[in-house]
């Protein structure tokens, strides 16, 4: 059984990788559009054929943040017949010239993964006015530049309404990692989330500091259970796993971040709000086939699919039908707009 957990948990480390926000960037590989191993596929749509350039931080084969956005390069290639390029491992120093080869390169949508490229995109987005450029994670917008945002407020609002309905102690807590507008989003939505549920519950949030302290979240988290909290969230990277260890330890819930994190600890775990950068990137390329694009940020939630609760694995005979028909309910009325969320702070 020891064995079985220290095997769940190795596979959680590269799990929870997927949630590595941008700002790490490495030493570029490629500057010429083409990238590292680009690839190219050909289709015809309603729309008009795309031409989609994509910039990233890092690596394709992290199995984390960079990783997800490539997974969307693929679906836009499957799903709306783009032609595709990628460049990887891009310094801060190459932002601009890669911008340009892609401009220049007559590319429809160049994207760039992480809030840290849009000082480049600003100065660069005007030059080529026919190319729209694309910022995930970020808040700029003007004329052909803009921002895709994988909606954390609803992760966290999701995550929130959960624990809401799950506590019996009426004491639940969302922890993150580093101060970050990302981060912060999904605590003041885990919030908001909990609150709509129950107005007087008692949420409790803090912040650890760090993305890869594992020790330090597990200590925070457990001390807050220890204050009577019996459902927890944690939203910091690879540490996330120090909520889920101390929910284990103290035998109460977690609620997943990013992707479904069930196997970690399937007795603990009872769901994840799950992120998928896919759906938004081919709901934005679909946006501008159709010739509807605006300079905005785009926030993609449930309604496109880029946010969804997972499976409640082995707790779905354990939780009552009419709590799940109350979450069910709380995730129709985010899709059909009913529920407004607050947005308190903006993603950069």
């Amino acid at each position: 059984m020891k064995r079985f957990r220290t095997v769940a948990l190795g596979l959680a480390l590269v799990l929870v990788a997927a949630l590595v926000l941008a700002g790490c960037g490495q030493k570029k590989q490629n500057a010429a559009p083409q990238g590292n191993q680009g690839t190219t596929t050909t289709g015809n749509q309603a729309g008009g054929k795309l031409k989609v350039g994509l910039i990233l931080p890092g690596p394709i084969n992290d199995n984390g943040w960079n990783a997800t956005a490539y997974e969307g390069l693929k679906a836009m290639e499957k799903e709306l017949g783009a032609e595709t390029k990628y460049t990887e491992n891009v310094s801060q120093s190459d932002q601009e010239e890669i911008f340009r080869n892609y401009g220049s390169a007559g590319f429809d949508i160049v994207i760039a993964h992480g809030f840290q490229f849009a000082d480049a995109a600003k100065k660069v987005a005007a030059q080529f006015p026919k190319t729209k450029f694309v910022i995930n994670n970020a808040d700029v917008a003007d004329n052909n530049l803009c921002s895709l945002v994988v909606d954390n407020y609803q992760m966290g609002f999701l995550q929130g309404a959960v624990a809401a309905l799950l506590t019996k102690s009426n004491k639940v807590a969302a922890i993150g990692g580093e101060e970050m507008p990302p981060i912060r989003q999904t605590i003041e939505g885990f919030v908001e989330g909990a609150k709509y549920v129950n107005p007087q519950i008692d949420v409790k949030t803090a912040m650890t500091g760090s993305f890869s302290d594992v020790a330090k979240m597990k200590e925070m988290t457990t001390s807050l259970i220890n204050q009577g909290v019996d459902v927890v969230m944690g939203d910091a990277n690879q540490a996330s796993l120090g909520a889920i260890q101390a929910a284990q330890e103290k035998k109460v819930l977690a609620i997943g971040y990013g992707s479904d994190l069930n196997n970690v600890a399937p007795d603990t775990v009872v769901t994840s709000a799950i992120q998928s950068w896919a759906k938004a990137m081919v709901s934005l390329g679909k946006i501008v086939q159709e010739g509807k694009y605006e300079p905005k940020v785009y926030y993609m939630g449930v309604k496109e699919g880029a946010v969804s609760l997972a499976p409640y694995h082995g707790f779905d005979s354990k939780i009552p039908a009419e709590t799940k028909n109350k979450i069910n309910q709380i995730v129709e009325d985010l899709k059909a707009g009913k529920i407004k969320i607050e947005r308190k702070v903006t993603s950069k």
